[in-house]
């Protein structure tokens, strides 16, 4: 049996039509870790099925998901990956290669839209701009604040991240440039998701985000 290299936390809120073919894709040696954050389509148990690791986070946000999955893993590098099919976990190595290599500290997947409907414009028009405010910010080189991710478990949990909204994401970016970090970015697919997004998917949702990544900036800047 391989032994378990990196763990895959996947934060969900009612992915069921998603997940068999999110969780069929995973490599060898990577285990999933399905954090439910309060499904009601059976999203638990369809994970269950597939033979991945469940885990209940009653309070509902990206964040709280997110770093429930981080604290229930073990594997010495753990990813992050939404679980709506939009992104191929099989593409995880690429991500994942660069930090068993040590040549970064974190590596974060560069979307690349595989069709003209993959990325709301709305969305793709804030992604932009909040990578220009970043690159000025942190001398950072990043064109992309994209969900999937990956870094070894130690130094995430060091960053000691408090965020459990939307700006989860940019709270694990910002302190690690803060902290000196290697960061790279690796291009990796982006199609189409299964159902309907919570957050970049909606315009109301997208809004909410910026909202919850606001505070971060200020705070970033000072």
């Amino acid at each position: 049996m391989t032994p378990i290299q990196v763990d895959l936390v996947l934060p969900c809120l009612n992915e069921a039509g998603a997940l068999p073919w999110v969780l069929s894709r995973l490599p060898e040696g990577y285990r999933a870790i399905v954090v439910d954050n309060g499904s009601t389509d059976g999203s638990a148990e369809v994970a269950a099925a597939a033979g991945a690791l469940v885990v209940h986070e009653e309070r509902r946000g990206f964040g709280a998901a997110a770093h429930a999955g981080l604290l229930a893993a073990t594997a010495p590098i753990v990813a992050f990956c939404d679980a709506d099919a939009s992104m191929d976990p099989a593409e995880l190595p690429r991500i994942v290669g660069p930090i068993l290599a040590g040549d970064a500290d974190l590596v974060l997947g560069r979307r690349r839209p595989t069709t003209r409907g993959s990325w709301p414009l709305h969305a793709r028009v804030a992604n932009s701009s909040l990578s220009w405010r970043l690159r000025r910010i942190t001398g950072v080189n990043i064109h992309d604040l994209g969900p999937m991710r990956a870094a070894r478990r130690p130094a995430l949990l060091s960053l000691d991240l408090q965020d459990r909204r939307s700006g989860y994401p940019l709270e694990m970016f910002l302190r690690a440039a803060d902290a000196g970090w290697n960061i790279r970015e690796v291009d990796t697919a982006y199609a189409p998701r299964v159902g309907r997004s919570k957050v970049t998917g909606t315009i109301r949702g997208t809004v909410t985000a910026i909202g919850d990544m606001s505070a971060l900036l200020r705070e970033a800047r000072k």
